[in-house]
């Protein structure tokens, strides 16, 4: 299975982010991707406006992914991203979408919100309450993430458990001291802690790093972007997937239970 990450950089302009992302989903369909997973947050962003995510949310029938559903019609993709969903008065849902043949096929409220370092997403954020199920393409499971879930190995390792061979995760991954660094060793990491492959999609905008990566199950980097706009294209091998689970067993020599959402 071949899969693709876009990274771009969000403007504040929601339909100019929207044709970018139909951009991106035709040239992944036309190089054969069955899966292209897209940055955090798609819908606006300015950097002299932190709350613009928020401000621009739009209901999942809105004129943002009303544009993509209309292009994921037009292949057999499936396409992964987030975006922000009105829930009460000024505040939203940080909303992960998994859109195929038109429509939206599985979503997911990021349940981990970054209230970290100088940033508290929870401000006008609301987390979810629910693990997402699992997704499937190809006879390849996916299980999905986004951005700061990827601190949390015990949301990993409880998809790996449900029977994920993928983790999918939209990021927008903040600069900072240290930050890049953090990046590239928790994407191993998951990946390690999972014998899982992880496609994972950066924003790429003056405050965030980019830095797109697909992680094969063995913590080996097979695909990755660096700071500016691009477009990642990797092969998936269920073989692969096999090979690392003969040969470092974790999942099946855990001693302790299976992690549980509070």
């Amino acid at each position: 299975m071949y899969v693709a990450v876009g990274q771009f950089a969000v403007t504040a302009n929601w339909q100019k982010n929207a044709e970018t992302c139909v951009s991106l989903m035709a040239q992944a369909a036309a190089q054969g991707a069955s899966l292209l997973v897209l940055p955090e947050a798609l819908l606006a962003r300015d950097d002299n406006d932190p709350d613009l995510s928020v401000k621009s949310a739009q209901p999942l029938d809105g004129g943002f992914l009303t544009m993509l559903m209309a292009e994921s019609a037009r292949n057999q993709m499936t396409t992964v991203l987030t975006v922000h969903v009105p829930s009460t008065a000024g505040r939203a849902i940080n909303t992960l979408v998994a859109l195929r043949d038109g429509r939206i096929v599985e979503q997911y409220a990021k349940l981990h919100l970054y209230d970290a370092f100088s940033i508290r997403e929870s401000r006008l954020v609301d987390a979810g309450t629910r693990v997402p199920p699992l997704i499937e393409i190809d006879g390849i499971r996916l299980g999905l993430m986004t951005c700061y879930d990827l601190r949390f190995p015990e949301m990993a390792l409880n998809l790996a458990l449900a029977g994920a061979d993928v983790l999918v995760l939209p990021a927008a991954w903040v600069r900072g001291p240290l930050k890049e660094h953090h990046w590239s060793t928790l994407l191993a990491a998951r990946a390690l802690d999972t014998t899982c492959y992880v496609v994972a999609a950066g924003e790429c905008g003056n405050k965030n790093i980019g830095q797109s990566r697909i992680i094969d199950p063995l913590g080996v980097t097979i695909a990755a972007a660096a700071e500016g706009p691009a477009l990642l294209l990797a092969g998936l091998s269920r073989e692969r997937i096999t090979l690392a689970r003969q040969q470092l067993p974790v999942l099946r020599n855990r001693r302790f239970a299976p992690p549980q959402l509070a």
